[in-house]
């Protein structure tokens, strides 16, 4: 898909297709991938958050495979599984076939249900490298930083895959820009892995940026959006996590980072890439900085995403969000 460039813009010298957020769907990621061809990009990055929430039991009774799904009891005959387990991995779950043992084991020693998840995990992303390795085309990097969602398992996952780049904490030469990638956040009520104080993030982030050579721009690929900034607007919750309601209706607040921002006032990348707040899509400017968050809608089976076009000279031609 072409982005028409505006009069007076350099040419771009790099495409790069954006999403995040992708929660374990195969069909988004299959998207993701298929995405290189249908928009003619060079680069494609995801962003972090590629794992997926937790684990279905599914069991068999007779010649029907039984399970909960959206909180609902459903059965269908086992011809069906490929269509049950595609709809339980669209909500950003695995399904798991389980005896009656099996699933009292789960119910009641949550390491071993942890270390099973896990694996389901390390299971699929090795999976999708394959797939990358298989249908992108050799002129097409691909590029996978995980988000706060993801085990640290999945590190090595990736760092081990032939057509897979994964430059967590590091810089990563993109030819006309350099790529600055973090997916650690600032504390969630969820106390995920990846989780830290606005201070320690800042210096996590800085220690990346004060490396960035002297007349190169950068590419900020942050996984959390910078305070305040539109990007980061979600529901605000009580301590029970339940929505907070103002005259019967729900408040929302910013829930980014004000390191980010900090960072991303004093370094100005061109661009800033983020996510994990999937209900704030858009596109922001903080200085000369574009900041671009495609939200994610992987429930609804679609692959939220952003194009961004880069001159020689690391500057932002023009970029375009996009749903598919």
């Amino acid at each position: 898909m072409p982005i028409r460039k505006q009069k007076g813009r350099q040419s771009r010298a790099l495409r790069i297709f954006f999403a995040t957020d992708v929660h374990g769907s195969d069909r988004c990621f299959r998207k993701f991938v298929n995405a290189a061809g249908a928009y003619d990009a060079d680069v494609l990055i995801l962003g972090g958050d590629i794992a997926g929430k937790g684990l279905v039991p599914v069991q068999r009774e007779a010649d029907s495979l039984v399970t909960e799904v959206r909180g609902e009891r459903v059965s269908v005959p086992v011809a069906e599984a490929d269509r049950l387990y595609s709809e339980i991995n669209m909500l950003g779950f695995y399904p798991v076939e389980m005896d009656d043992a099996e699933v009292d084991r789960i119910g009641r020693d949550k390491p071993y249900l942890e270390g099973l998840f896990r694996r389901e995990i390390t299971a699929q992303i090795e999976g999708w490298c394959g797939l990358v390795a298989e249908r992108l085309e050799e002129r097409v990097r691909c590029i996978i930083t995980p988000g706060n969602d993801d085990p640290l398992e999945i590190d090595a996952v990736l760092e081990r895959a032939e057509r897979i780049e994964c430059p967590e904490r590091t810089l990563c030469d993109l030819g006309p820009a350099v790529l600055a990638s973090i997916g650690d956040v600032t504390p969630t009520p969820w106390d995920t892995e990846r989780e830290y104080p606005e201070e320690e993030l800042g210096e996590r982030i800085a220690a990346m940026m004060d490396r960035v050579p002297d007349g190169r721009r950068a590419i900020a690929n942050f996984h959390n959006p910078p305070y305040g900034s539109g990007l980061d607007t979600a529901p605000e919750l009580d301590k029970n996590l339940k929505p907070v309601l103002h005259g019967g209706r729900p408040s929302f607040i910013p829930v980014g980072s004000k390191a980010v921002r900090e960072a991303i006032k004093r370094y100005q990348p061109s661009v800033g890439l983020h996510g994990h707040i999937h209900e704030s899509r858009g596109a922001q400017k903080i200085g000369q900085t574009l900041c671009l968050n495609p939200g994610s809608e992987y429930s609804a089976d679609v692959l939220r995403g952003a194009i961004v076009d880069i001159a020689a000279d690391g500057s932002c031609v023009d970029f375009l969000l996009t749903a598919g």
